[in-house]
């Protein structure tokens, strides 16, 4: 495989907002989804926090009361599939350690490697993975908030008065889960915005207080300067149940379907192919009794 020549393309952002309950995590991922996009949809954990804002803000909402890390899974491809702008993932702090996340799940396969904790992270590291990977291959822009560890520390106000103020340490998630994102901010009680890693730079050390839809049009713009960026939007469940349907209906035997496959998509299979490619297997399939034969 030959090297190419680099160029910046078009991209989707991935974001990352961390800090403490209270710092503004949900309303600034609304703010920042409402400029960079129109149709925005929300996984929500935090028991309807985000629904909290639906008269401000225009958004679909999926509320999840189980954190296994594949209903995540699930739910950022169907936010893809229906051809969502942006998705925001509130929080992604319960996939690692809420009901049934990543910690919970280990504890629980320790039973079957004789309490070996090590030993059971054999079958959830391949899970979390798939996590990483959903998120990074969506093609809607995608603003994850994550909890923060939280200390108090004893400072002064700006009279020198003696005060105790919470902030915010690491995420709540696996180590360098941080790094997988492009833009990363902290965030604090204060809600001030602090980018902590970017590889935007006119973003690069930049602190705001309260942000508004400024920020997502710096970012959009950013974004927005390169190549244009070729998204496969990915197959439905949808499309999935229209071919099983039309392969019972017509008689057709999975070899038939994978000559049909090959000849309209050059895939040989239903799972290889992307939405347009299933769209038009699904066209060629229908119309299979008119051409057979030719």
């Amino acid at each position: 495989m030959p090297f190419q020549k680099a160029s910046k393309k078009q991209a989707k952002a991935r974001i990352g907002l961390i800090g403490p309950s209270g710092s503004g995590k949900t309303y600034t991922a609304l703010t920042l989804a409402t400029g960079l996009g129109e149709k925005i949809a929300v996984i929500d954990t935090e028991h309807g926090s985000a629904s909290k804002y639906a008269d401000k803000f225009e958004f679909d909402v999926l509320e999840l009361d189980n954190f296994h890390p594949q209903k995540y899974i699930d739910a950022i491809k169907e936010a893809g599939a229906l051809g969502y702008d942006v998705l925001i993932i509130d929080s992604l702090s319960h996939a690692w350690a809420g009901t049934d996340g990543a910690l919970e799940l280990a504890d629980k396969n320790s039973v079957k490697y004789g309490g070996n904790k090590f030993a059971a992270w054999r079958d959830v590291t391949p899970l979390h993975n798939k996590l990483v990977e959903a998120i990074i291959t969506s093609p809607c822009h995608v603003i994850a908030t994550m909890r923060a560890k939280i200390q108090y520390i004893q400072t002064q106000d700006d009279k020198g008065k003696t005060i105790i103020k919470k902030v915010g340490l690491e995420p709540i998630q696996r180590d360098g889960m941080e790094y997988e994102f492009d833009i990363v901010a902290d965030m604090d009680i204060d809600h001030n915005l602090i980018i902590s890693k970017t590889r935007c730079d006119v973003l690069d050390g930049l602190i705001i207080n309260k942000p508004n839809k400024d920020l997502a049009e710096t970012i959009n713009a950013w974004l927005t300067d390169g190549a244009e960026m070729k998204i496969k939007r990915p197959i439905t469940q949808e499309q999935i149940e229209k071919v099983k349907n039309l392969q019972q209906e017509k008689g057709l035997s999975k070899e038939e379907l994978k000559i049909i496959a090959t000849n309209t998509t050059g895939k040989h299979s239903l799972k290889e192919m992307n939405f347009e490619e299933a769209e038009k297997f699904i066209k060629a399939v229908k119309e299979y009794n008119n051409f057979e034969g030719q």
